[in-house]
């Protein structure tokens, strides 16, 4: 089907190598898990969070940042929200190297 509007994408890649964090001075301090998936979500995918309860209620969409303790933070258009649990999330489209405006 053809549109008359363009997507806004951009390319943002798949992923990295780093296995660790450095100092200033180079030497290792953090180590970086294995693991990209996290509670079915990776960094990189586009969901919707419905919070019914607790301080952030309200509707949320944007990209993710996965942590391992379930804890979310989603970038939406309005700026970085923090501490969404993984239960209130819901995939709507899963990371593919591309950012897509809304």
């Amino acid at each position: 089907m053809l549109t008359n509007k363009p997507l806004l994408i951009q390319a943002t890649g798949r992923g990295t190598r780093q296995m660790c964090g450095t100092d200033k001075y180079g030497f290792p301090t953090r180590h970086r898990s294995r693991i990209q998936i996290h509670k079915g979500f990776q960094t990189g995918d586009i969901v919707k969070a419905v919070v019914t309860a607790g301080k952030k209620i309200g509707f949320y969409l944007g990209r993710v940042l996965c942590r391992a303790s379930g804890s979310f933070d989603l970038a939406t258009q309005n700026g970085r929200v923090t501490g969404i649990s993984h239960k209130y999330c819901q995939s709507i489209h899963k990371k593919d190297g591309y950012s897509y405006g809304f």
